[in-house]
């Protein structure tokens, strides 16, 4: 049995299409960096283990990224990716978290849900590429001490409003160092 919907009464529905640019570069120096860095198993298990305590991982890859390439973040992001986030991305990982993992008759679904979740990722960070693609004269100069500096605040940038608990400090300080080791293969924006 269908339930009409009244939108007037259900202020949590969204009631238009989003605006997004008319031009996306899915495939950018960002999202090459994710992929790369996401093979990493202790890269994504970190980032996982954050995700778990309120973190957003396309924040915490954009302040990788970027201090990587000399570049600080300042945790401020544009409303279109933050309205994606929300939206699309955080809706598509909630359905997928909600079907049962223990009964295989939802692995299929499970897996679609997953490839759809990727591809909301991956539009998030094209967007947020969108406004991070500045270009940095000053990228190449950084010493290690300094990129290290740099990560640890791109990281701080990145975390959520609420309070760093001990085990959340350890899993921040564990992705500094997987930053640090990790060797970028695409060029600097």
């Amino acid at each position: 049995m269908l339930i009409p919907v009244n939108f007037e009464t259900c202020p949590d529905l969204p009631l238009k299409t989003m605006e997004l640019p008319a031009h996306l570069e899915p495939d950018n120096p960002l999202w090459r960096f994710a992929l790369a860095f996401w093979q990493q198993s202790p890269a994504q298990e970190t980032c996982l283990a954050l995700q778990n305590e309120g973190w957003h991982i396309t924040r915490i890859l954009c302040a990788g990224w970027l201090a990587l390439n000399g570049r600080a973040y300042t945790g401020i992001e544009d409303a279109t990716v933050t309205e994606w986030r929300d939206r699309v991305t955080g809706s598509v990982r909630a359905i997928r978290t909600s079907v049962p993992k223990a009964q295989a008759s939802y692995n299929a679904l499970r897996k679609n849900l997953a490839n759809v979740e990727l591809e909301s990722e991956c539009i998030e960070l094209a967007l947020a590429w969108h406004t991070l693609e500045a270009p940095n004269p000053e990228s190449n100069n950084m010493q290690a001490h300094e990129r290290d500096k740099l990560i640890e605040h791109n990281l701080a940038a990145a975390a959520p409003m609420s309070g760093m608990t001990v085990n959340t400090r350890q899993h921040v300080s564990s992705l500094s160092d997987i930053l640090a080791a990790f060797q970028q293969e695409d060029a600097p924006p």
